[in-house]
């Protein structure tokens, strides 16, 4: 893939990309497409077929998605499914441990607030 000289991976914050985004798409997907393979060709060459795999799999959600932040849920969703689903993270963390039936669960934190009751006007 061809780098354009006028940005610099680098160089590029979240303002450079948020404006690159607004004011001309096509250069912003060259360059997102551009800095992902910068990372995965950074990565051990063992895991370089994994990680195309996973961007191939979140690119299909970004197409699936109505909107941009309906593909940030959906995102969200895979990498949530990744920790807590079925053959996930906490699952194997699991048959590390030395009792392997007892389950894990993620700690939630309890909400904690007052509930307030509101009367009509005229009650």
């Amino acid at each position: 893939m061809q780098k354009d000289p006028a940005f610099d991976l680098a160089e590029m914050d979240f303002k450079k990309w948020s404006d690159l985004a607004k004011n001309d798409p096509e250069s912003f997907e060259v360059m997102r497409q551009a800095a992902i393979e910068e990372v995965i060709q950074g990565a051990p060459a063992s895991q370089q077929s994994r990680l195309r795999g996973l961007q191939w799999r979140i690119d299909q959600e970004r197409r699936r998605a109505a909107n941009p932040l309906a593909a940030c849920m959906r995102i969200s969703s895979m990498m949530w499914n990744a920790l807590v689903g079925s053959g996930g993270l906490l699952e194997n963390m699991r048959e590390l441990t030395l009792d392997s039936d007892a389950p894990i669960q993620p700690k939630r934190q309890q909400a904690k607030g007052k509930i307030l009751e509101f009367c009509r006007s005229g009650e």
